[in-house]
């Protein structure tokens, strides 16, 4: 086989499906990336949280035993508390004296509260009283019963307790009154009730809490995860895995170092990388193509967050524009808010980054495989080409996710006839105009790098392995006899070779002579030299190849 033909065939080989490099490419991947990973692992080291040193929490507890005891002049409440979540989960604690009603029924042996966690920064602790539990109960709805109400309509409910201490027991709801468009539940349906203790009295109460979900729920999932690993089968298996590996370190690491008031972009880095890392090698496998997404994944994390750090600051946003940022600052004042909303800008934008810099390395690797003879520029303009319409229709997705999400706030500047201006403007909705542009941005910028860097990789690999073939078909191809007496041991002159004896005409073998009545076949043709591989005219037109 001619030299050009080899070389097309090896590359050809081991271009799809992104299939291991050259050693050399290989390398100098590694080179590149595990950098990131050993950064992202040191800075979990560094900013594993520590258990809310310098930090406020409130944790649940039950009360085991109280004391009354003299404080400011008037009697306090001590109580020792059983505690039930927080570093010191299992544990009995003693609170500081608190001045409560120290008649109170409602603090008592048995009932639940709300313990005030404060971490001092040389690692000590106080406990204190921070006001009732409310302990989330499963119901099923056995009665419900219309009663008039002054505003719109009211309801009595009785359930039936599913667990907690009364279990089996069938208890009446306080009267809940209905808003507009709200549905009353009906008699077998799943609720959730919270069990809280009345202070005055000291009984227990239940309250209607939220519509119990978990059946549909998991039904859902269930259907996610057939449907899954249904259509991708071994990558559907590990992108799975990938998704509860993501899931496990968001919950025990991104949370609790940020409620530890660590930085929340610094912590959004590390989660985001070590995500990445993840999900992509689980779902795909570890080799040169994937590793080639990953690394523009990284880049285009790393301009995603500067790009955040400079809007968010520029643009003056605080973070405090919902309910749920209020009631965090409330209950943890340490927590940094505008860094909340970078981290959230970071964390945000992982998925689609992933969906665009797989794609796009894909684009180039399957570009390549249709024509191993295309320069690195034209590889980058037909990667780029697949990209400009992944750009469009991955901006439009991230637009309509958050717009969706927005709706109802949308919906109530509308209804204001407030000016376009002003409501953009405004700093509930410019937070998530910058959330979207600054996402966007960061994912136009993935498609550039990783195509750039997947066509650097691929034009590299074929150079280097059609260089390794063109050495080889050049070096010199030794008889076996030389070869055999061509060793290290060996010190004689060799031998001279006998002349090898023509074989006699009279002595051909008898499958070599012509047989009467049957002419001789002729002789073979010499072997044309092999073309080099061109794509059909058709698709070479398509990517603009002459």
């Amino acid at each position: 086989m001619t030299e050009d033909g080899h070389s097309h065939s090896h590359a050809h080989g081991h271009a799809h499906g992104g299939a291991p490099g050259s050693p050399r490419i290989r390398l100098l991947l590694a080179a590149c990336t595990v950098p990131f990973l050993v950064a992202a692992l040191a800075g979990l080291a560094l900013l594993w949280p520590r258990h809310y040193v310098g930090g406020t929490a409130a944790l649940p507890g039950t009360i085991t035993a109280e004391e009354v005891v003299p404080c400011q002049n008037t009697g306090c409440l001590q109580m020792t508390v059983r505690m039930e979540g927080g570093p010191d989960a299992g544990t009995t604690v003693v609170l500081a004296p608190a001045p409560v009603p120290i008649d109170s029924p409602g603090l008592r042996t048995g009932n639940g509260i709300i313990v005030k966690l404060t971490t001092a920064e040389d690692g000590s602790k106080r406990y204190e009283w921070a006001g009732f539990r409310s302990d989330p109960m499963t119901a099923t709805v056995q009665e419900v019963r219309a009663q008039p109400c002054e505003i719109g309509r009211c309801v009595d409910i009785a359930v039936l307790l599913a667990d907690g201490p009364d279990a089996g027991r069938k208890v009446d709801l306080p009267r809940w009154a209905l808003t507009e468009g709200q549905r009353a539940p009906t008699v077998g349906d799943r609720v959730v009730v919270a069990r809280t203790t009345n202070p005055a009295d000291g009984t227990t109460i239940y309250n209607f809490s939220d519509y119990e979900r978990s059946s549909p729920l998991l039904l859902l999932a269930g259907l996610f995860v057939v449907a899954t690993i249904a259509v991708g089968r071994r990558s559907g298996l590990g992108g799975l895995v990938g998704l509860g590996a993501s899931y496990l370190l968001i919950v025990s690491f991104a949370l609790p170092a940020i409620l530890d008031g660590r930085n929340p972009m610094a912590v959004a880095l590390v989660a985001g990388t070590l995500i990445m890392f993840l999900v992509l090698y689980l779902a795909s496998g570890v080799n040169v193509r994937i590793t080639t997404a990953l690394l523009g994944t990284l880049l285009s994390i790393g301009l995603t967050a500067a790009l955040a750090q400079v809007f968010v600051a520029v643009t003056r946003l605080s973070g405090l524009t919902s309910d749920e940022a209020a009631f965090l600052h409330v209950d943890n004042a340490a927590i940094s808010l505008d860094g909340v909303l970078l981290a959230s800008i970071v964390i945000g934008t992982l998925g689609a980054l992933n969906d665009v810099t797989v794609t796009q390395a894909a684009a180039v690797w399957e570009v390549h495989r249709a024509n191993p003879d295309q320069s690195r520029r034209h590889l980058y303009l037909a990667g780029m080409r697949v990209g400009r319409d992944h750009i469009a229709s991955t901006i439009d997705t991230l637009v309509l996710a958050y717009a969706g999400a927005s709706l109802p706030l949308l919906l109530l500047f509308s209804q204001q006839n407030l000016a376009f201006g002003r409501v953009v403007t405004g700093e509930i909705v410019a937070e998530e105009v910058v959330r979207t542009l600054v996402g966007s941005l960061g994912l136009i910028a993935s498609v550039p790098i990783t195509t750039f860097v997947a066509a650097l990789v691929v034009s590299a690999d074929h150079e280097h392995r059609r260089s390794a073939a063109r050495d080889r078909s050049a070096a010199p191809n030794p008889s076996p006899r030389a070869a055999a007496d061509d060793g290290p041991e060996s010190s004689e002159p060799a031998a001279t070779e006998p002349a090898v004896t023509a074989p006699a005409p009279n002595r051909e073998r008898r499958r070599d002579r012509p047989r009467p009545g049957r002419s001789e076949r002729p002789a073979a043709e010499p072997e044309k030299p092999e073309k080099p591989w061109r794509p059909p005219k058709a698709e070479r037109d398509f990517w603009g190849d002459a």
